[in-house]
């Protein structure tokens, strides 16, 4: 299978937690403006309060931080609600934007006092680009070498303070050095069922959508613990609600427009029910290498362990073990006789 065959829209996940074009837009428009607004992550809003608090006091810019957790948690929406809070003027990046060591100095010596700089996929940033990036986050400064040889000169930037906050969905990823050089770091986890039935509650107000406490449970069963996602569902269920049903939400309209969408009772899709009958089908539900897993579902095994295994792991579908991923007792009993082998495997 060639990698053009990624993008096939057959294909696409709509319980997906990585962003696409359409829900940053929708993204932006329901994202909270200060902590008040923001639901869920309690223990990490907590500290963030004390912390900003103390930093208020102080006069301070805030130390650097570092969010880390699966994609659609709200890692991006945290850092902006820090800059509203502390009253700053964010820039926002990502690992792989930042090319050379030119682009980096353009963005800090562009920053004033107590500016944030966001840098999201932290983990992705070229090894020359994360090297220039430790003198500015220890002593705000940065020394760029010109020329060579014999002519070459050191030339030091002074940067004003600034704190960086990074976001990283791959932690392990991360070099020592830069890791040791955030003051804060925060692992955000999935939201529980009355966590996100809350945002929705909310994002269809701001949508003009009247939703009941029934409905939104009901979606939020199957968001996957993920506000990106339980967002990206609300749209689907409201569209299917305009054309079925007059705008007409109920606990079986939902239930009818998220079934044809393929997402189960649990939140799994084809995607993940697939991973699951395989492991269970040609391996005897494990345990199996995820190699050996990527290779009979003829997909990267990046893809599994980015985008699939994260939440079958934490809703106990999947655990790892030395050898490799084996099936719980769970997955076996919501599988079974779920799907024929041709649907599961039909493009």
């Amino acid at each position: 299978m060639g990698k053009e065959d990624k993008k096939d829209p057959k294909r696409e996940r709509y319980i997906d937690s990585k962003e696409s074009e359409e829900d940053v837009v929708f993204n932006l428009s329901l994202r909270p403006a200060g902590f008040t607004d923001f639901v869920g992550q309690k223990k990490v809003i907590d500290n963030l309060l004390i912390a900003l608090e103390a930093a208020k006091k102080r006069r301070e810019p805030l130390e650097h931080i570092l969010f880390s957790g699966p994609p659609g948690l709200g890692k991006t929406t945290l850092a902006h609600v820090i800059a509203n809070e502390m009253g700053a003027k964010i820039t926002a990046t990502s690992g792989p934007a930042i090319e050379r060591a030119g682009d980096l100095i353009g963005i800090l010596t562009n920053l004033s006092k107590g500016d944030i700089l966001f840098i999201d996929e932290i983990h992705r940033l070229s090894k020359v680009v994360e090297e220039f990036i430790y003198p500015a986050m220890e002593n705000f400064q940065i020394d760029f070498v010109i020329d060579k040889g014999p002519y070459a000169k050191t030339i030091k930037f002074n940067l004003k303070p600034f704190t960086i906050i990074g976001a990283t969905t791959r932690a392990g990823l991360l070099t020592a050095p830069l890791r040791g050089r955030f003051g804060m770091f925060y692992h955000l986890d999935f939201y529980n069922t009355e966590e996100i039935a809350t945002i929705l509650k909310r994002s269809a107000e701001m949508l003009n959508l009247t939703i009941d406490s029934e409905c939104a449970q009901e979606i939020a069963k199957r968001s996957r613990g993920t506000p990106r996602v339980a967002n990206r569902l609300l749209r689907r269920v409201r569209d299917w609600a305009q054309v079925k049903t007059k705008g007409r939400l109920a606990k079986d309209v939902i239930n009818d427009a998220l079934n044809s969408l393929g997402i189960d009772s649990s939140g799994l899709d084809l995607i993940d029910r697939r991973v699951l009958k395989t492991i269970l089908d040609f391996y005897n539900g494990g345990p199996v290498g995820i190699e050996s897993l990527a290779a009979t579902l003829n997909e990267e095994s990046d893809t599994i362990v980015d985008m699939v295994e994260p939440f079958l792991l934490k809703a106990g579908f999947l655990k790892r073990t030395p050898r490799g991923r084996e099936l719980t007792s769970l997955a076996r009993k919501h599988i079974g006789g779920k799907e024929t082998q041709k649907e599961l495997f039909q493009s």
